[in-house]
């Protein structure tokens, strides 16, 4: 597996918390302004990634539900207290009501008030109805967290995935894997992946995002499996609306 070399600065997380971003590379700080940090309190305290998507709602996966969630936006460090952060709890986790473990597998999260945009925090544009992903596109994730199962970073690192035939995952993951719902991610002759942690961060091809990050093996070789914006999209605008009166001023 892939090592990246860290500078000796850099700050551990803890194993449990850690996402992962395998044989990517430290993205320009606040170059992904829609990037968002989930912190998550449940039985246990974890992180998932979001994508902020209007000026109050974080889309996300579904598996990163909690008893509460608190969103950064603006973050480049997750354990620095940089002043382009803004840390808004959310409100409302609106879960697919249709989700069973690795189906269906998005969430909204209605923040308790608007983010303000600037330029180390802004929105990424969702798909338009037809706007998918084609077999051999190269898009762009990015997550914080471990580098490889052993190293671990608070930077945001960004890694270039392969979008591959859905043949690939149907081998890999047979009955789990849904061509209508899912996305194919990641060549699995290159030692590149997402893996634990970077659950819920945007699939973004040509600036527009059109996948979150859903789940793998184990072992975080690819291919992976992102959730399919696309396929979501009446729900999404659906929910926004319904959500419209309780939004906060």
């Amino acid at each position: 597996m892939q090592l990246l070399l860290l500078p000796m600065a850099f700050l551990l997380v803890p194993k449990a918390q850690a996402g992962e971003i395998i044989g990517g590379h430290e993205a320009r700080p606040h170059s992904r302004p829609y990037m968002a940090y989930l912190r998550i309190k449940n039985k246990k305290k974890y992180m998932c990634g979001g994508v902020l998507v209007q000026k109050n709602y974080v889309l996300t996966a579904a598996h990163c539900k909690g008893r509460s969630i608190t969103v950064i936006l603006g973050a480049h460090n997750i354990r620095k207290h940089e002043r382009t952060q803004q840390v808004i709890p959310v409100k409302t986790a609106i879960r697919h009501p249709n989700y069973h473990p690795k189906v269906n597998d998005i969430m909204l999260l209605q923040l308790q008030r608007k983010a303000t945009l600037t330029a180390a925090v802004s929105l990424l544009r969702l798909p338009r109805r037809g706007e998918q992903v084609t077999p051999g596109m190269v898009c762009r994730v990015a997550g914080w967290g471990r580098l490889d199962l052993n190293t671990s970073t608070a930077t945001l690192h960004e890694v270039e995935l392969e979008i591959q035939q859905d043949e690939q995952c149907i081998s890999c993951y047979r009955h789990r894997y849904n061509r209508t719902t899912e996305i194919c991610v990641g060549d699995p002759e290159r030692n590149q992946s997402t893996f634990k942690g970077d659950s819920g961060g945007p699939l973004v091809c040509d600036n527009m995002a059109q996948g979150i990050v859903a789940f793998g093996k184990k072992n975080g070789k690819p291919p992976r499996v992102e959730t399919k914006i696309s396929s979501f999209l009446p729900w999404i605008k659906r929910t926004m609306r319904r959500f419209q009166l309780q939004r906060p001023d």
